[in-house]
């Protein structure tokens, strides 16, 4: 059994998550923190991690990135793995992430869906056979409340596909500005906000007269909190380190 505890407890995603541990066998709400701290009936609920009284397995953390500091240093005093699921981190703050997981146990991924992971990888394999002869352009959407653009989970298809390219390549964010030519070496990405757009992402391979899209849609901020329980299981009992989609997966 996995006894967790959920930052951003009264929040949208720490309801869903709430939700989907009830039908969970394996694991258990003990805790959350939230500035909200209202009664749900079913476990307490503190202003901060640091007034948490129960002992816990994992933390889930929905919450917001100025929390950040606290989190680690919490996992860090009590051996508590930590499953960050919030995004909009700064540059900053991901390189605390990097450096707080050589003493404690982090789970960190910009996407918690696996069929996000799965299109990194799909990603990959087709930059391998298309190599440079296709521009590459990245274009997300998203809910008009999201405050980052663009989305993590487009900066890590981007970085997922630097990973296996012949050559260094850069981001474009935005030609506006610009009267050139695209270069070879550019990823573009671009970000579109509106409605409930939960989350969309494609990737496009733009050849000679032949275009190839991969694309994942998000119909639910659900498959985003059961990847996150998931992961919550995985780590328990989990020595130090940085962990990802990638070992969960397999």
């Amino acid at each position: 059994m996995t006894n967790i505890i959920i930052t951003g407890a009264n929040g949208k995603m720490g309801k869903v998550i709430k939700s989907i541990v009830e039908n969970r066998n394996d694991c258990k709400i003990v805790a959350g923190v939230d500035l909200n701290t209202e009664d749900n009936g079913c476990f307490p609920i503190y202003p901060s991690i640091n007034d948490v009284k129960e002992e816990a397995d994992a933390i889930i953390d929905f919450s917001n990135p100025v929390l950040l500091d606290d989190l680690l240093a919490y996992s860090k005093k009590t051996g508590t793995p930590l499953v960050i699921a919030t995004t909009g981190y700064s540059d900053e703050q991901k390189e605390k992430i990097y450096q707080a997981s050589k003493a404690s146990p982090i789970f960190f991924t910009y996407n918690m869906s696996m069929g996000i992971n799965l299109l990194a990888n799909l990603a990959k394999r087709a930059t391998e056979i298309l190599g440079g002869e296709f521009d590459i352009e990245i274009v997300e959407k998203h809910h008009n409340q999201k405050i980052d653009a663009p989305s993590g989970t487009a900066l890590m298809l981007a970085d997922a596909i630097c990973e296996v390219t012949p050559e260094p390549m850069k981001y474009e964010y935005d030609r506006h500005s610009k009267r050139e030519k695209r270069t070879k070496n550019e990823i573009g990405l671009h970000a579109i906000r509106g409605g409930t757009i939960v989350g969309e992402h494609d990737i496009i391979f733009a050849g000679r007269d032949e275009i190839i899209t991969l694309s994942h849609s998000a119909r639910s901020k659900e498959i985003f909190a059961v990847g996150a329980v998931n992961a919550a299981v995985y780590m328990n009992g989990k020595c130090a380190g940085l962990y990802d989609m990638k070992e969960l997966i397999g």
